[in-house]
């Protein structure tokens, strides 16, 4: 799976005007499922989105998660991230997983996030979207967490 972290002082996403998810400070994270991810992947995923430590200490040094300050996630599909540009100029998204797929591994991911932090929002699969940030920073990190191999 493929996620990009973006720490803001708040974030939300629209579609068709209204407002799907909302966040105050926090994590905006767009995530993409790739062919051949499965639940261990999310997993490994959003375990490492919770224990990142990319929020300021009272030193000013980022030493703290987003569970360590009770900041929010906001969750975004977005099958993008998965694109390969490397054949021209137009994006190849075959890595992508399969949109039924990709639907079941964000509702997963979106599931388990719920389960384990007290504030999740998120954007809405497959939609038109228009997200809204103030990046706080600029803090903006890629994550990739690749299926094992076997």
């Amino acid at each position: 799976m493929i996620s990009l972290l973006q720490r803001v002082r708040q974030a939300r996403v629209e579609v068709a005007g209204e407002v799907a998810g909302a966040i105050g400070a926090g994590l905006l994270v767009l995530v993409c499922a790739e062919r051949g991810d499965t639940e261990a992947e999310a997993d490994k995923l959003l375990a490492k989105i919770l224990k990142l430590r990319i929020f300021s200490d009272d030193a000013g040094k980022m030493n703290k998660s987003v569970q360590d300050t009770a900041g929010g996630l906001l969750l975004v599909s977005q099958f993008t991230l998965a694109a390969d540009t490397s054949g021209g100029n137009r994006p190849s998204f075959t890595q992508a997983a399969a949109p039924d797929e990709g639907r079941r591994l964000y509702d997963y991911l979106v599931a388990q996030a719920r389960a384990a932090h007290p504030q999740v929002a998120t954007g809405q699969f497959a939609a038109d979207m228009q997200v809204h940030l103030v990046n706080d920073g600029p803090v903006t990190i890629p994550l990739r967490v690749a299926p094992a191999a076997g």
